[in-house]
């Protein structure tokens, strides 16, 4: 159509037109195409399309091929320090494993010495132990030596006493038979205390065990009687209590052997029927029945009754 200004641009840019004034120029080929709206375009011809695609293409393979030469070398940076971190981290692990061997030889070593400070201790406690059985014998030893000695001290004490009370004794009966030579009447008795043959008799009342019945007789300055004769038994028969009454005859040092209070032997007795018996072992003081017979009984026993005898003054 005339006036149409694309087909005049189109025309314009034949490859049969010239501008004005200008030379012939390098002949470009065009390709007439349609776009979507029905309207011709120029386009390049396949050839150059090819070009193109083959730069794009080369360009993509040396961008990929670039991104793998990065990605190689910061893995290979990469190995390489973890090698190093690696051989850091080994290097340290033998220093420590190096350090805790030695560690645990010098823990082995302080266990073996304690283990030998162990045994000494044991040893020294053992022989200690056997110091002190020792020491404990050698201690009893002495306690008993000590108790021995005190026994023999007071044994030989008592003796000793008993000795000196039986040569007062026989000092006095000798001065009262002096006496009585010369005529001197040697009869006088304490008060509440009864004369008889030269000897004086207190009848103490009240429950006493035997020691207390001797003990009350010494505060009298007398002791429990001893009888040696039927007419002396007959005469303390008459103030015998009736529930009985503690004498001085006991078997305290050896069973069966009976002493008086004054030292002598049992050489005259009235032991009732079947006695002295030990009833229930242990019956070693003696005792004067109701009735004037003799009977061992228990010195723990309490009586009513005990008689005491001292020689009479002149």
């Amino acid at each position: 159509m005339e006036g149409d200004p694309e087909q005049e641009r189109f025309h314009r840019m034949s490859p049969h037109s010239q501008d004005e004034g200008q030379g012939p120029g390098p002949a470009v080929e065009y390709q007439d195409v349609l776009d979507l709206h029905g309207r011709r375009r120029r386009c390049c011809r396949p050839g150059v399309l090819t070009a193109l695609l083959g730069l794009v293409t080369t360009a993509l393979w040396a961008g990929l091929l670039t991104l793998l030469l990065l990605w190689r070398w910061d893995t290979v940076q990469d190995l390489k320090q973890l090698e190093d971190t690696a051989a850091l981290n080994i290097s340290q692990v033998s220093k420590d494993l190096e350090r805790h061997k030695g560690d645990q030889m010098a823990q082995r070593s302080q266990e073996a010495q304690a283990l030998r400070t162990v045994e000494e201790i044991q040893a020294e406690q053992r022989r200690m132990k056997t110091q002190d059985s020792e020491l404990s014998r050698d201690l009893d030893g002495l306690r008993e030596d000590l108790t021995n000695l005190k026994s023999q001290g007071l044994n030989e004490k008592r003796a000793a006493l008993t000795s000196l009370e039986r040569l007062q004794e026989e000092v006095s009966k000798l001065w009262v038979e002096l006496r009585v030579s010369n005529g001197s009447m040697c009869n006088t008795c304490p008060e509440e205390w009864v004369s008889f043959q030269q000897k004086c008799y207190y009848f103490g009342e009240g429950a006493k065990r035997w020691i207390q019945a001797r003990f009350a007789c010494s505060e009298l300055h007398g002791r429990l009687v001893s009888i040696h004769n039927q007419e002396e038994q007959d005469f303390l028969a008459k103030y015998v209590n009736k529930k009985g009454s503690w004498i001085g005859l006991r078997d305290l040092d050896i069973e069966g052997e009976f002493v008086w209070m004054d030292g002598s032997p049992l050489e005259y007795s009235n032991w009732r029927p079947g006695e002295p018996n030990n009833g229930g072992e242990g019956e070693d003081c003696v005792m004067m029945l109701g009735l004037g017979q003799w009977n061992d009984a228990f010195c723990n026993s309490h009586l009513e009754g005990w008689m005491c005898d001292r020689l009479a003054t002149c």
